[in-house]
């Protein structure tokens, strides 16, 4: 069966959830209205992300937190677990900003949505994607100047304990030096706008996001279609394919 039905019976796809396998996932304000009001706001959740993914075996490796939504990029290391770390953030969350504010009813606009990612130029797409929030919402003209993301982590080796680099971060260079200056160039690369629709486009419809090896491999493992027939991949231009594939270092190309 390849979808579910909800409460007024209308089907809504199962999630793909595969351990080992990069999922970008999206939370909204419930009709896009704030769910931070106040920087005690952002350390509770960035501090409760912590611990659930934690108890949940999810690898964090790129997150922003903006006003009235989140985006972040998980490894989970069984199946359900960014599920069920998911919803107990969901609801710890919610419990904490009902009581700080007097508040009651939801805080969440349904449930979050979730792509997987293949590895390579796509991870590092949708690393960029996700830092470079602020900059498209026009709130700073650096992703350093915002302060709740993970961009201080990967591009400056600031200390941040939710953060596990991915492998094909630590690719990027033998030395934190090396690793964080690809990295800051790479993100403030050139945006293609074409790379950027195909990032939302796969994550509004919850489709696996990567090569056509990438997508035919995942539906190999479950038995069924999961996206697009003809998925495609980042346009690079000559200094991002430098950055994200130096000769010696052979990343993969999922």
């Amino acid at each position: 069966m390849a979808t579910k039905r909800t409460g007024h019976n209308m089907p809504r796809p199962l999630r793909i959830d595969l351990p080992g396998i990069p999922q970008h996932v999206v939370q909204r304000g419930n009709d896009r209205q704030p769910c931070f009001f106040d920087d005690a706001d952002y350390l509770c959740y960035r501090s409760e992300l912590g611990e659930m993914a934690r108890r949940e075996g999810c690898a964090v490796h790129a997150y922003v937190l903006m006003t009235n939504h989140v985006h972040l990029l998980l490894t989970p290391s069984r199946p359900g677990a960014v599920g069920k770390a998911m919803q107990s953030l969901g609801r710890r969350y919610v419990r904490y900003i009902n009581a700080t504010y007097c508040r009651t009813g939801t805080l969440w606009e349904g449930r979050y949505k979730a792509s997987l990612v293949g590895d390579g130029d796509y991870l590092m797409q949708c690393h960029r994607y996700i830092e470079l929030n602020p900059l498209r919402a026009a709130m700073v003209a650096d992703p350093r100047d915002y302060r709740w993301s993970s961009h201080h982590a990967l591009a400056f080796g600031e200390a941040d304990p939710l953060v596990t680099p991915h492998p094909d971060y630590l690719a990027l260079g033998a030395r934190p030096v090396e690793r964080q200056q690809r990295y800051r160039a790479m993100v403030m690369d050139t945006v293609n706008p074409e790379d950027l629709e195909a990032i939302r486009l796969h994550l509004s419809r919850q489709h696996a996001y990567g090569s056509d090896r990438f997508r035919q491999a995942i539906e190999a493992q479950l038995g069924r279609i999961v996206g697009p027939q003809k998925i495609g991949r980042p346009r690079e231009n000559r200094g991002q394919s430098r950055l994200l594939k130096p000769a010696n270092l052979n990343l993969p190309d999922l």
